[in-house]
């Protein structure tokens, strides 16, 4: 099954889609990245859902990527004894270290984390933000705090510190016992939550050794202060919109969107965009035109997928969701201004065989009108430096390796196929050709780029530029 389209769609599974048949509808749909959210997912569903997939994929031929976003550390408020409570603008109060409290002037937080780090001045948000607080006076186990925004707060509400870089764990106990499951069951990709810091990817890394690839959530102003460093560390991005909406001012987020789409590409690493894309379908078939520009600005912007969360975890229509989704991208790509804007974006090569290859391929494609671009890749990096590039010509990418043909399946362009190793370049060349024939890409005449590294099947050695005439073999 070839997708008519670049950029990759990433589908949550939830109660409206956990089923197999459902599963393989919005597969089929163009969902090409399965996201499973560990908030609310036991590791027996987990299993089943994992199951599922690889039966899927194992069924359509095709790699599909499973993604396992952990929960994250989680700030809540106490328990208001006396109810919910109405806080007024200009209103005085104390947020006391404590399960609970039944007095008006005081909001239990059980969390002396924050009482260890809140600052003067700092902001407090509860509830998304519904209600913000500024700290006027701290203590070991009190803050006194002036309501800004005011409004009705419950139990358990969660809560954001977007001025504070809290002295916690990116992973949780419970974070920890999820990614032991999912790395058991061998998932593709591990998603961490509310990332401040470089040492929080570095401390998921040690844990994974190798054995998924680590996406860094972006939804922390913490993080962005040193998001150059994160990307070095990580090896995906996702640009979560929701809590960065919450901890920011909405109007900076569209911004924000595009600087992290574009440092991900410059550094060659997959970009995902996230959060509320086709919100309103929750409930109806059809989404607002708002919206439709949302998820149109994230393709012409370049992102390597697009994600849809309770649109199809929990929504009325999630297979028209991940349709609408796929037939957006699609008509994006086909714009003529698509391409003039992703060319404007290129980077300059840096000073490597690869990247030098990788961007002689860009130019020979597009000067010979080449009908695909075939990777020979082992690890995955040779087809993400082809992607880098966002090339007009379809890329294949074909590897002896399963697993990485999975978390290929993330990455902007890459039609991704698991082949035999070769053993000389004339076997390279002629599977190639093979390969673009028999999938779809090109037909007898047609020419296509072939890259890969010599010597053959060692990892980090692209090199290898050749053009090939499919039929002349």
């Amino acid at each position: 099954m070839r997708r008519q389209r670049k950029t990759k769609i990433v589908a949550t599974l939830g109660p409206a889609s956990s089923t197999p048949e459902m599963m393989a509808a919005l597969f089929d749909a163009g969902a090409d990245v399965f996201r499973i959210n560990m908030s609310h997912t036991p590791h027996d569903l987990l299993k089943r859902m994992h199951g599922d997939l690889r039966a899927l994929a194992e069924a359509k031929g095709r790699p599909i990527g499973i993604l396992v976003d952990l929960q994250g550390p989680k700030i809540r408020l106490g328990v208001l004894k006396g109810g919910p409570r109405q806080l007024q603008e200009g209103e005085n109060i104390r947020l006391v270290l404590a399960e609970s409290s039944d007095r008006p002037d005081e909001v239990p937080i059980p969390h002396p984390e924050i009482f260890q780090a809140i600052k003067q001045k700092h902001a407090l948000l509860i509830d998304d933000g519904k209600v913000r607080l500024r700290l006027t006076k701290r203590a070991d186990t009190y803050a006194d705090a002036v309501v800004v925004v005011g409004g009705e707060i419950k139990d358990r509400k969660g809560v954001n510190m977007p001025d504070t870089l809290l002295p916690v764990s990116a992973i949780t106990p419970k974070d920890r016992a999820d990614l032991d499951a999912a790395l058991a069951l061998g998932v593709d990709w591990v998603a961490l939550s509310f990332v401040q810091r470089p040492e929080d990817i570095a401390e998921v890394k040690k844990i994974v050794a190798g054995r998924a690839a680590v996406l860094a959530k972006i939804e922390k102003p913490k993080a962005l202060e040193c998001l150059d460093h994160i990307l070095e560390l990580c090896d995906a991005l996702m640009v979560a919109r929701g809590d960065l909406g919450v901890e920011l001012p909405l109007e900076a987020v569209p911004g924000l969107q595009k600087q992290i789409t574009r440092a991900a590409r410059k550094a060659g690493k997959p970009v995902v965009v996230a959060t509320q894309m086709l919100e309103s379908m929750i409930q109806s078939a059809t989404p607002t035109r708002a919206e439709v520009s949302d998820v149109a600005t994230a393709v012409y912007d370049g992102a390597d997928a697009v994600m849809l969360s309770a649109e199809s975890a929990a929504g009325a229509h999630p297979v028209e969701a991940v349709t609408m989704m796929d037939h957006i991208a699609a008509k994006v790509e086909s714009d003529l201004l698509y391409q003039s804007l992703i060319d404007a974006q290129r980077n300059p090569p840096e000073a490597t065989t690869a990247d030098a290859i990788m961007a002689a391929m860009h130019e020979v494609s597009e000067t010979i009108q080449a009908r695909a671009i075939i990777c020979w890749t082992q690890s995955g990096s040779t087809a993400l430096r082809a992607a880098r590039e966002r090339s007009r010509a379809p890329i294949i990418a074909l590897t002896p390796s399963i697993e990485t043909a999975r978390r290929l399946s993330l990455v902007w362009g890459l039609h991704c196929l698991t082949a035999a190793e070769v053993h000389n370049l004339d076997e390279m060349v002629n599977n190639a050709v093979d390969f673009a024939e028999r999938e779809g890409f090109a037909a007898k005449g047609d020419r296509i780029v072939i890259t890969g590294g010599v010597p053959l099947g060692k990892t980090g050695t692209t090199n290898m530029l050749r053009v090939a005439i499919v039929g002349t073999k």
